[in-house]
């Protein structure tokens, strides 16, 4: 005969397992839930919005304040101003003229690091600039440039040499085309790029160029933007401006000059601090930092703001929907309010972050689209149709390129534009 006794308290204690799990499961999905981070644009992205409208601008723009500009630019020259280091900007990561010749005329400089043949064109025609270029280029595009803008125009460009192969290409280049050639040597300060990776095969780079009579070894260039990414980033500097000193002597060694009446290009945007403090380069490049998009918001760069936005309008606010499982709508919103509404955008896939209204986020479920970017919100992001959505761009160079002129806003009216470059990689 069974033992009901036995079993009743089986079941008993089954039930309170079973109970037990449940309360731990039912606890466990509200501490995975998330919180509710939904709200309105502040003041600075209402004006903006108004601004906007006032102009009668309704598709995606990319903006400039140039009150934060002009900021970015004090603290860029007050950073630099104990040093008395001379700024190189990049124009890459200020991709318009009138950008460029903003920041140049604050920042009193005419040197300008370029990175492709496209640029180069536009900035070799300004009087007396002193142009370097950033990135070795193929040796066929090097001739194409020669060919374009002349021998002489492109003897005084410094021309970035990474390899000896490339010097001798580059030499031949500008031997059969009557130029000069002024070879800036790149080495490795650490990021491992390429360039030169020390002494001894900067020394044979040096023994080479010098082989040809017209060619000129103008300095070096090193680029660290390693640094503030090491676990221990005044270790990485201190190690990176070691290998940068052992270049120098090589070229004091080899062309029997001061390397200080060379080029010695060094920094970035993230580094260029730490080179005010104390550098065997005597210049540094600066772009992005003048507009601080949001892979710059570094400890190095906490005297800057972000000064450029893309504003686009929404086109369709509604429930969130996910089609094919609309059952998953309610469990997925609970967990996370902020999914609880969809707001498709006038384009989208830019390489940037949402900032405001605050809350914002891309699905990951409905996926990325050009055309009509769908984010999610909650319940207290109030957007509607022909609203605005602000996103920071990550990075300046490339993205500056995709919205046509740039937009300047004065904290109160959109007050002009600054067209920017033709598209180029």
């Amino acid at each position: 005969m069974a033992d009901t006794g036995r079993t009743k308290r089986w079941t008993r204690r089954a039930a309170m397992v079973g109970g037990g799990l449940a309360v731990v499961g039912g606890a466990a999905v509200l501490a995975s839930r998330k919180s509710d981070h939904g709200g309105a644009h502040d003041a600075y992205f209402l004006a903006l919005t108004a601004a906007l409208r006032k102009a009668g601008i309704a598709h995606p723009v990319l903006v400039i304040d140039q009150a934060r500009l002009d900021r970015n630019i004090a603290a860029a020259r007050a950073t630099l101003k104990p040093a008395n280091l001379p700024l190189r900007v990049v124009v890459k990561s200020l991709p318009a003229t009138g950008l460029i010749d903003h920041v140049a005329r604050g920042m009193a400089t005419n040197r300008f690091m370029v990175f492709n043949g496209a640029m180069l064109d536009i900035m070799a025609a300004r009087q007396g600039a002193d142009l370097l270029l950033g990135k070795p280029l193929p040796a066929m595009e090097y001739a194409e440039i020669v060919d374009k803008l002349g021998a002489e125009a492109a003897g005084r460009i410094q021309w970035l040499i990474d390899t000896p192969a490339r010097l001798k290409q580059y030499a031949d280049i500008a031997a059969a085309r009557g130029a000069k050639l002024r070879a800036n040597m790149e080495i490795d300060v650490g990021l491992h790029r390429g360039g030169f990776a020390d002494g001894q095969s900067l020394a044979a780079a040096v023994d080479l160029a010098r082989t040809f009579p017209h060619v000129t070894v103008s300095g070096l260039m090193g680029y660290d933007a390693h640094v503030p990414k090491m676990s221990d980033p005044d270790e990485a500097y201190a190690a990176s401006q070691a290998l940068y000193r052992t270049a120098t002597g090589v070229l004091r060694e080899k062309l029997g000059v001061d390397p200080a009446t060379l080029t010695l290009n060094g920094a970035g945007s993230p580094t260029y601090a730490r080179h005010a403090q104390g550098t065997a380069a005597n210049e540094v490049s600066v772009g992005s930092a003048f507009v601080k998009p949001a892979d710059f918001d570094l400890p190095s760069l906490a005297r800057h703001v972000p000064a450029s936005f893309i504003a686009t309008p929404v086109i369709k606010a509604k429930r969130m929907e996910l089609p094919g499982n609309e059952w998953l709508t309610g469990p997925l919103t609970f967990l996370d309010p902020n999914a609880a509404r969809a707001f498709f955008i006038y384009g989208g896939h830019w390489l940037a972050t949402p900032v405001s209204p605050p809350g914002l986020q891309f699905s990951n479920l409905y996926g990325r689209s050009s055309n009509q970017e769908m984010l999610t919100g909650s319940t207290h992001v109030a957007l509607k149709p022909d609203d605005r959505v602000f996103f920071r761009p990550n990075q300046s160079e490339a993205v500056f390129l995709q919205f046509g002129d740039i937009l300047l806003f004065d904290g109160t009216a959109i007050t002009g534009t600054w067209p920017t470059f033709p598209i180029s990689a």
